[in-house]
């Protein structure tokens, strides 16, 4: 399984993309890229062990909710964080961003 970070987050892992054997849940991969990379999963994952409100988390084109999602171990993940003037989630993967409370056409 492929985990590819934006550039903020790869300053925790020294650039680099994360090339993981099959894991069961996105919990299982955040705690092994913790393993990896000291303290990265303080920076995906809050104190109630949810995902940050300013980190998003890809499984191929679906957003993750929560940690406990399963994965195929042919999935791949994107983990995105805002920074100042941040994009929205919807702007991030691939579909129309349009302003609050403009209809979508």
């Amino acid at each position: 399984m492929r985990v590819w970070f934006s550039t903020h987050l790869r300053a925790y892992t020294r650039g680099e993309e994360a090339e993981l054997g099959p894991l069961p849940t996105v919990a299982a991969v955040v705690d092994e890229l913790d393993r990896r990379y000291p303290g990265l999963k303080f920076r995906i994952v809050d104190e109630q062990d949810r995902i940050r409100e300013h980190i998003v988390i890809f499984r191929n084109a679906e957003q993750v909710r929560a940690l406990d999602e399963p994965l195929d171990p042919t999935d791949r993940l994107r983990i995105l964080g805002a920074l100042s003037g941040g994009q929205r989630a919807e702007a991030v993967s691939g579909r129309p961003a349009r302003p609050p409370g403009r209809p979508a056409s």
